[in-house]
């Protein structure tokens, strides 16, 4: 069994990096729109702290988790954005503050976790370091949002390997989500890490493969950036259908960003949606 520290480690590292970022922002900076239509800065703090507590009852209260399925299966389209919409109406300093507060709970909450416990969710029930690599995941993807959004150029480090990870063993989910048959073989996946490692999964015989930086894959499976502006190579046509599908995070199918170059084919369709992962 897997001991959840070091994910839960690098999700407090991750997450500090993103709150030195935003703690001293003006007012005006708080309100800047980001790449995810109609979200500005704060939209993306208030996401994460409004997951940070859907997770924090997850952990601590599975009995009262239903509830909160319950209320996005009344408004599947628009829980999420409201959710977003009522942590940013706050005045930053008791965004910031709430955002901190829930975190840190969270945190608590997962170390304090029985070995083997799993936590109910709005997919597949989840292990403390499940739970914890896809707070990660979010909070990496949003965090790109913000940077964006304030003309910042993110260095990047091996925590990285949570979200790759956490990319390839959503593989059939993703297909699943499109309505699509997965694979009946696996794939061989290597991605070479910031440090320069490469981290590989998968039989290493498979016919079907991709390869690239592992910053790309992340960047595509967060739906962050287009295939078309990332240096990732499919070998086999299942591998390269996942290249077009491929997303980390829970939820129906999101549409991803358009490509970069104007008049790219599925840019346009990609772009009525474009921001949009787990929620936005």
């Amino acid at each position: 069994m897997a001991d959840p520290t070091p994910v839960i480690d690098d999700l407090r590292a991750e997450s500090g990096e993103l709150d030195l970022r935003v703690a001293e922002l003006s007012p005006e900076q708080w309100a800047l729109p980001t790449p995810a239509a109609g979200w500005t800065v704060a939209h993306q703090i208030a996401h994460l702290a409004w997951t940070d507590r859907s997770a924090l009852v997850a952990v601590t209260d599975p009995d009262a988790f239903p509830a909160l399925v319950e209320k996005a299966l009344a408004a599947p389209d628009s829980f999420v954005d409201d959710g977003a919409e009522e942590g940013a109406a706050l005045p930053p300093a008791e965004l910031l503050a709430a955002w901190r507060t829930g975190r840190a709970a969270l945190d608590q909450a997962l170390r304090a976790a029985p070995a083997g416990a799993r936590f109910p969710w709005y997919g597949p029930p989840m292990s403390a370091a499940s739970m914890a690599t896809a707070r990660l995941m979010e909070t990496w993807a949003h965090a790109l949002d913000v940077a964006d959004a304030l003309g910042v150029v993110r260095t990047h480090t091996d925590r990285l390997r949570h979200v790759a990870r956490l990319g390839v063993r959503t593989r059939d989910f993703a297909f699943g989500v499109h309505g699509l048959t997965p694979p009946a073989d696996e794939f061989r996946v290597e991605l070479t890490a910031p440090s320069g490692e490469v981290w590989a999964y998968g039989d290493e015989h498979a016919l079907q493969r991709v390869t690239g930086p592992a910053l790309d894959f992340c960047l595509l499976v967060t739906q962050r950036a287009h295939r078309h502006d990332l240096a990732l190579t499919a070998v086999g046509p299942d591998a390269d259908r996942w290249l077009d599908i491929a997303q980390a995070f829970a939820g129906p199918p999101g549409a991803g960003r358009p490509p970069k170059e104007a008049g790219k084919e599925a840019g346009k369709e990609a772009g009525k949606e474009a921001g949009k992962v787990a929620g936005r």
